[in-house]
């Protein structure tokens, strides 16, 4: 493996084990408490996938006139990443995105879509990010997540947007919560069937292949330039962070309405 993959990987461990054994994994035991969770994750999954645009329109042509831009490797790279996200297969053998999969696991549950759906209404009506997500009465660390992902976004490194994507994004649900929600599942078969095959689905997609992918991605991108590596180690950690205070504000969210 990249020796600068590897350097960054050590140094980005403690804050990532710190997101994979969060305490809100064993929060959640009922399906209120998944509901209330997936409030909040939504707009992860779906400022995840704005990164990924944002990569796929730095490192390849998406508006006519085209012209080559970058290396061929790279475009293979991000717009095979691109279709399997946004154009993914539903339980029921559909074409989804993979946020459209996750909003349909909510319905199902019973969780609040009302606060997404809002915010992306409001966005697409022409009012800026931060007003879109006050107005939609978005949590405030899921607006604050959000903010920092477009934070990056704007920031115009498409080196530290690779990162941040590759090492600080969805591979971070860990074994213990597929695991709680299999048991889940067990309980209640008609209301998280769903979010069980997204899940699965998820694992499948973005698992070994799409991580490969990521990684050569960033490793060409910041190449042998140690200015570059340290820059998205730094965007990384911060990524990493910003996950930890959105999975705080999941976590008592729940602890919230239990009591």
């Amino acid at each position: 493996m990249n020796k600068n993959i590897e350097q960054l990987q050590s140094a980005i461990e403690p804050f990532r084990n710190q997101v994979i054994n969060h305490r809100v994994y064993s929060a959640i035991t009922s399906l209120e408490d998944l509901s209330i969770f997936m409030e909040y994750h939504i707009f992860a999954v779906w400022d995840f996938m704005s990164l990924l645009k944002q990569l796929q329109s730095s490192l390849t042509c998406t508006s006519a006139p085209w012209f080559p831009i970058g290396s061929g490797k790279t475009r293979y790279l991000i717009n095979e990443i691109v279709a399997g996200e946004e154009s993914d297969v539903d339980i029921s053998g559909n074409r989804k995105s993979h946020y459209e999969l996750y909003i349909d696991a909510m319905q199902q549950c019973g969780a609040d879509t009302s606060k997404i759906e809002s915010f992306l209404a409001h966005l697409k009506a022409g009012k800026s990010l931060a007003d879109s997500l006050y107005t939609a009465k978005t949590p405030d660390a899921a607006a604050n997540f959000v903010q920092s992902t477009f934070d990056v976004i704007e920031s115009g490194k498409t080196h530290a947007q690779a990162a941040a994507f590759t090492f600080g994004r969805e591979d971070l649900i860990p074994g213990m919560f597929i695991t709680l929600v299999g048991d889940i599942h067990k309980k209640f078969p008609q209301s998280i069937s769903i979010f069980k095959y997204y899940l699965e689905r998820h694992i499948e997609v973005d698992g070994d292949h799409h991580s490969h992918l990521a990684l050569e991605m960033t490793s060409s991108l910041c190449g042998d330039d140690n200015v570059l590596w340290q820059e998205a180690e730094k965007y990384t950690i911060e990524a990493l962070q910003q996950r930890l205070l959105l999975w705080d504000g999941a976590y008592e969210a729940i602890m919230a309405k239990r009591n």
